[in-house]
Formats: structure tokens, C-alpha cells, sequence
């Protein structure tokens, strides 16, 4: 259909008071040549419906909407047809330069000729639809507390599920306690665990199948189009002959946690009388009083040592959130068994979480349970067959010595997880140490896979991705997330990590998690069924497409992809999934050849929008400066900085990415050839702490820059013509700051010498 394209300039909220608005009317009628161009009072409420009358009446297609911010708009505004792109006059124009000056007007018709380059280039999405039928099936992976309320949650919403479960009977670490510490007000007594009622429910309801004593031995495909196969397991060992094939279209991982190994000095391992809190659970639930191991004599005294003995943080930093409570639960178990019994707790901090805290006041208030904040030098036997438990009191900065029956070691979380990307670095490492072109290369893979060789054995999806069998886990196992903005989410789309794989979580919060889990895989493949990415771009219609007819098997976009979108071939070209694509533009960033594009999104798109851009002669000193801003944070923050009327350099040009990560090296050349005199990027953060809503692609950006400015010093300009930066969406008030500073810089190295050639 041919296009037909409509501008509206909006003269609300102050924008005909500070620019000409007659004046960006000419731009877009003469200059660029779109014989559509009319004025609103305002682009929301009764000014949208004026627009929406104008694209019924005149036909149009496609349509730049000049006036506010897109954040201010909303779903269902214009024609679900219609091709509608918003220049923020408002927040990026009026609100942040001078009213009334030249380079505010130069700025609003710049972004004019930018967003209608822009529109002229963008092609109607069609939605993704594979051949095959999405399959709206859900496979829970664990049959512990978390997987057995998953499984019940997506059954009751109306979805079909598949429960899978290694062990040969359902309820986890539920099943294997005595009592649960309480949920309700007043949070004082001790409560069932209702691990019976919950999987009786589960196995009795139509919607689930369950499997028992079964692993997931193979997964391959894709959200909306999963094909599993299991296996039944012996002893826990694999079996053969497969259990089953089937199709579903989320995954739920709900395969819980294992206790951590206490740290040495504390005699776990070497005295059968120190024990873990699990296995005292296990003691208590099998009935009868509690007894030593090492001789059936009844238990009058426990000493409890939370937190590993407080000892080395390096191995175990983090809380694992049960810990103390389970101490409070089973002091309790003591007490109800003996009216002299003693608990003796040594805690470096007790953790007692909102509602919580009222039954850990319950339990000081027995005058059998005894509380130490300290740090456990040793522990030991004593001639009568007693064991000894010595500490440093760290309040009172005294020694303390305890003779106790047993002692109880507080095992930590370690969530049963598998680090998808080490397992494929190991296998990888293995060939090249096979397949080494030199004895250097074969002796650092072989060192590689050794370093590496604890990760042998422990796949637990069995996914058939090209970036590992399973999700890719944090320094402690737990499966990688946007874990501040999309804690349900992994790195693997579709997949849903929930309970206590996911962070370290008490019964409560497994419920609560699985309920949001369920609800994520249910939205994923109703998402998926539409054709519609899920986070962040939830709601996008758009997906890459690969023009592999060019590509030369570099690998750059099926390594760098967050989301393992792309398997690749024998001969390395890219076997593009998608339904696991987020639409972050990673991929088009990474390709030196051009070849990835989305309909609304693509390297000449952008390098269109570079070139409408009017770039003043040297002469003018008047500098021009590129900046790629992120649309998760980086651009809602300068929406911000306007909002608080925060003036910048009217000299910069904004152009909003998807992520820094979708950014072409092909940009920079564009740039810098139209005699742009400097590029900046700003991006979500990184590390440790990482914002960045596409994992990597800020990180990627930075290691570009690199390549970018080595390109600029071969081209004799200097390398400070590309700027990196970082920001997340509260620290708007550096924008300026950046933008000016830039802009001075730029003044003292000078103008591009490429300008006007």
C-alpha cells in the first residue's frame, strides 16, 4: 500500500510560545516533502481525538505526532493500523532551551526531519506466526512446595500442566519437616505443613499430569513450541528408554535447594553428634524424641550455630532467610520435648522478617532457649562424652563455653541450579583442547576445562541451546535475571525460575513466587500466541529478520545474544527461534555485515534519521552531537531532566535505541562522515548491580566503543569524539552535565575536519 504521511505539531504546553511552529510546518511540507501537515491544540484527550478524525478523513497511514513525550501515551490511542511515531517537542525542545532562540528552533525542526526519515523508512509489523500451532501447555520442573503450588496455580487459570519431579514422591523439603513456623497472627504457635493437602490436591486435579522419578532429559524449541523428553530414573540414575515426549509452551524451574556444607572447625562430618538443621527435621518428623546418633541417649541440650560459624564470608555471602528461623522452630521442638531441655542459639544476625519478628519475641520469652551473638572458635568432645561448643561472645567481647548433647549446624541454601554458559565453556574448552591448532592453544583449553570440570554433570534442563543446557546463573548459582525490575524472568525466555532456585525464600514467599511464576509462563504464551515479545518490549510485534543469503558465519550475533535466540549450524549460519527473541537489537548491533532488521528498527533506519540531521558548515561554529540514548532508562530520564527544566546543550541530537547493544558501529561511520563532531552513548548500568533490562547490552556497547575509537585515531581524529556513559533513570539531573561537558570538550579539540566534505 503506498504511504501516506501525515504530520500534527502540537502548540500546547508552551511549544508555540518557544519555537515557530509555521516555520517547522515548511520544514515538513517543502523540505521533506509530506503534503500533510496540520496544528493541535493539544496531542492528549480531545486533541487525540482531532487526530484520530484527521487519519480517518485524509487516509492516512502514517502519521509523526509532534508534542509530548511517548511515555505520555497509551495503548489503543490511534488506529491499530496506522504507523504512528511522537517527537518530544515538549520534553526534549521547549522544556529544556531557551524559548525563542535560534537553536531551539534548529533542534525542533531537526527532530522533525529526524522521526519523518525515520517513518518514511518503517514498514506495518506483522506479527510473528510460526507454522506449527503455539502450544499454550505448562511444564513445572520440581514437585517440592513451589512447583506443586505452580502447578496448582496455572491449573486453576485454565492451563494445561505437566509436573515433573527426580525424587519418587512429591513435597520437597515440605515433606520432610516435622512443622512449619507460623504464617498467621499472631505468629506464635508452630502450624502443620499441609504438605498432604497440597499434593492430594495436585494429584487429583484433571488439569495435571504428574510425573514422578523422572528428569527432563532433552529440550529443544522454543516458548509456545517446547518439545521435552523425559526420562524415568533408578536410584536416580537415567534409565534408557525414554518416559515420555510432549509439547508445552513455558517452563516453570521450581528444582529448589540443597543444603551448603558447613565451614571446617565446626566438627560436621567428623562427630556424629553435629548434625544439620535438615537432618534434625528429619529426626523430629519420623517421630519419637530427639536422640543422639552416636548413642540413642535422649537430647536435653542443643547448641545452635547459625550462619556457618560465622566464619568465611567468601564462600556463602548471602543470607539464606530460613536459617534462623528454622533455629527458633526447632528450639521449640526441644522445649515441647522436655521441661529441663535448653536451646542454646549462637547467631551473628537473627533474621526475623516483618510478621516474623513477633514469633521470634515468642521465643525469647522461653526461659529455656538462650540467645548468643558470637563467633564459634571450635567445637569438641569432652572426656564424659559431652560435646563442647566454645565462642566468643561479640557484644559482651567475652569467651563463652557451652557443654551441650548435640549441636545443630544451620545449613545454608545452595539453590539446585546449573551454570548453562560454564557447562558450554567446559565443552567447548574440551574440543579445543582435542582440537588445538598449537600445543599453547590445546594446554590453556585444557587448563580452561579443568578449572571448569565441577561443573561436569549437573545439567538439570538439558535445554539444546548453542549458549548451554540451562539458565545462566549469578556467583551463586542463582539463575541470572533482571533481578531489580523482572525478578521472574531469566535469561532463557519462557523459563521461569521460582522458590528457592530462584533466591532464598521461606515457605511463604515459594507460594507467593510460584503464583508469580505461573502467572509469567501463562502471559508468556498468551503473549506468544499473539505474536508479541514479552519484557521489557512487552507487547512488540516486531522481530529480527536475517538476511542469511550475506552472512558470513561470523558467529557475532549467536555469541552475544542475552537471550540464546540463535543456535547456529554446522558452518556457523544462525538458526534464528522466535519466540525466545526480546527484540532488544542485539543482534543488529553485533553484525559487521548489515544483514539483521526489524520492520520499525534497523541499521538504515537509523543512519536515516542520522543524515536528515543538519549539520552546520565549520564556519557556523555551531558543533553537532550524536547521542544514543537507551529507552529504558537513558531516555525517560532526560524526559526528567525536562520535566525539572534542566537546560543542556541545544547542540545535541538524541536518537533512542532499543538498548546500547543495538547500536552498529555503522552509525559512528554515518556520524561521523555527515561531520558530526562527537558521538555519545548512555546506556543502563552494569556489574554487579546491573540495570542494564537487556543483561548485556551496555557491556557490549562499552567493548565496542573500544573498536569505535581506534577507528576514529586511523582516521587522525581523536578518540575522546566517542563518550560512553552509564545512568540509571533517577540520576537524570547528570544528563546536563554530561551533554555540557561534552560539548566543551569538543569546543577545545575542535571541529570535525571531515565536516562539509
Amino acid at each position: 500500500m503506498e504511504d501516506k504521511i501525515g504530520v500534527f505539531i502540537c502548540t500546547g504546553y508552551g511549544i508555540a510560545e518557544s519555537i515557530d511552529v509555521e516555520a517547522l510546518c515548511k520544514v515538513v511540507t517543502d523540505e521533506c516533502n509530506v503534503p500533510f501537515c496540520t496544528t493541535v491544540d493539544s496531542c492528549e484527550q480531545d486533541g487525540l481525538e482531532s487526530i484520530r478524525d484527521h487519519i480517518k478523513s485524509e487516509g492516512l497511514n502514517k502519521v509523526v505526532v509532534a508534542g509530548v513525550s511517548l511515555r505520555y501515551y497509551q495503548e489503543g490511542d490511534f488506529p491499530e493500523d496506522v504507523i504512528v511515531e511522537k517527537v518530544p517537542l515538549r520534553e526534549q525542545v521547549v522544556w529544556c532551551h531557551p524559548a525563542g532562540d535560534e537553536d531551539t528552533q534548529a533542534l525542533a525542526e531537526d527532530y522533525l526531519r529526524m522521526y519523518i526519515a525515520k517513518i518514511q523508512k518503517m514498514q506495518p509489523l506483522e506479527p510473528f506466526q510460526p507454522e506449527e500451532t503455539i502450544d499454550k501447555g505448562i511444564m513445572v520442573v520440581g514437585g517440592g512446595i513451589t512447583g506443586l503450588t505452580a502447578a496448582l496455580e496455572a491449573a486453576t487459570a485454565g492451563s494445561e500442566v505437566r509436573l515433573v519431579e527426580k525424587s519418587d514422591k512429591l513435597g520437597g523439603w515440605l515433606a520432610k519437616q516435622h512443622r512449619s513456623i507460623p504464617t498467621k497472627p499472631p505468629y506464635r504457635d508452630l502450624e502443620e505443613t499441609g504438605v498432604d493437602a497440597l499434593v492430594a490436591r495436585v494429584t487429583e486435579n484433571p488439569r495435571i499430569k504428574v510425573y514422578t522419578s523422572a528428569i527432563t532429559s532433552d529440550i529443544t524449541g522454543a516458548p509456545g513450541l517446547f518439545d521435552v523428553t523425559l526420562k524415568s530414573t533408578t536410584d536416580g540414575k537415567p534409565n534408557a528408554e525414554d518416559l515420555d515426549k510432549f509439547r508445552v509452551g513455558a517452563i516453570i524451574q521450581a528444582t529448589g535447594w540443597k543444603p551448603a556444607n558447613p565451614l571446617e572447625g565446626l566438627a560436621y562430618g567428623g562427630d556424629e553428634d553435629v548434625i544439620l538443621n535438615v537432618d534434625l527435621e528429619e529426626m523430629v518428623r519420623n517421630g519419637g524424641p530427639m536422640t543422639r546418633p552416636s548413642d540413642g541417649r535422649e537430647v536435653k541440650t542443643i547448641a545452635f550455630i547459625q550462619c556457618g560459624g560465622n566464619g568465611d564470608k567468601t564462600r556463602q555471602s548471602y543470607c539464606s532467610s530460613i536459617c534462623c528461623l528454622t533455629a527458633l522452630k526447632q528450639a521449640l521442638y526441644l522445649r515441647e520435648q522436655s521441661d529441663d531441655a535448653k536451646a542454646y542459639i549462637f547467631y551473628e544476625f537473627m533474621r526475623s522478617p516483618g510478621h516474623y519478628e513477633d514469633f521470634y519475641r515468642r521465643v525469647q520469652e522461653d526461659p529455656g532457649v538462650f540467645f548468643t551473638r558470637g563467633e564459634i572458635s571450635e567445637v569438641v568432645r569432652d572426656g564424659n562424652g559431652h560435646l563442647v561448643v566454645t565462642a566468643r561472645d561479640t557484644m559482651l567481647g567475652e569467651q563463652v563455653q557451652i557443654t551441650v548433647d548435640m549441636v545443630v549446624v544451620a545449613a545454608g541454601m545452595v539453590p539446585n541450579s546449573a551454570d548453562g554458559e560454564a557447562i558450554r565453556a567446559l565443552e567447548s574448552a574440551g574440543i579445543a583442547a582435542v582440537e588445538g591448532e598449537s600445543d599453547v592453544v590445546r594446554k590453556e583449553a585444557a587448563e580452561k576445562a579443568e578449572q571448569l570440570k565441577h561443573h561436569e554433570g549437573t545439567e538439570i534442563l538439558n535445554l539444546s541451546y548453542r549458549q548451554g543446557p540451562d539458565l545462566p546463573v549469578l556467583e551463586y548459582g542463582f539463575p541470572d535475571s533482571h533481578f531489580i525490575c523482572f525478578p521472574y524472568e531469566s535469561r532463557r525466555t519462557g523459563i521461569y525460575p521460582a522458590g528457592s532456585v530462584r533466591q532464598p525464600v521461606d515457605g511463604s514467599a515459594s507460594r507467593e513466587d510460584a503464583t508469580g511464576a505461573a502467572l509469567k509462563a501463562i502471559q508468556c504464551v498468551e503473549m506468544t500466541s499473539r505474536g508479541e515479545a514479552v519484557h521489557p518490549r512487552a507487547g512488540d510485534k516486531s522481530y529480527p529478520d536475517f538476511l542469511l543469503q550475506r552472512c558470513t558465519q561470523c558467529k557475532r550475533c549467536t555469541e552475544e545474544c542475552p537471550f540464546g535466540v540463535l543456535n547456529e549450524d554446522e558452518k556457523g549460519t544462525p538458526l534464528v527461534w522466535a519466540t525466545r527473541c526480546r527484540r532488544c537489537g542485539v543482534c543488529m548491533g553485533a553484525c559487521p555485515e548489515r544483514i539483521v532488521s526489524f520492520k520499525d528498527y534497523s541499521v538504515d533506519i537509523v543512519a536515516s534519521m542520522i543524515k536528515a540531521i543538519n549539520v552546520p558548515d565549520e564556519f557556523e561554529e555551531k558543533p553537532r552531537i550524536l547521542a544514543f540514548l537507551c529507552e529504558n532508562d537513558a531516555l525517560p530520564a532526560l524526559d526528567l531532566a525536562g520535566l525539572h527544566r534542566l537546560e543542556y546543550s541545544p547542540y545535541v541530537r538524541i536518537i533512542p535505541v532499543r538498548c546500547l547493544g543495538s547500536v552498529n558501529v555503522a552509525w559512528v561511520k554515518e556520524a561521523v562522515s555527515a561531520g558530526f563532531d562527537g558521538v555519545i552513548f548512555i546506556g543502563c548500568k552494569y556489574g554487579d548491580d546491573y540495570q542494564c533490562h537487556f543483561i548485556k547490552g551496555s557491556e557490549l556497547a562499552d567493548s565496542r566503543g573500544e573498536n569505535m575509537r581506534e577507528k576514529l585515531e586511523q582516521m587522525a581524529l581523536e578518540s575522546q569524539r566517542v563518550e560512553l556513559h552509564q545512568l540509571q533513570i533517577s540520576e537524570y539531573d547528570r544528563l546536563p552535565v554530561i551533554f555540557n561537558d561534552f560539548a566543551e570538550m569538543i569546543e577545545e579539540i575542535g571541529m570535525n575536519p571531515f565536516k562539509g566534505m
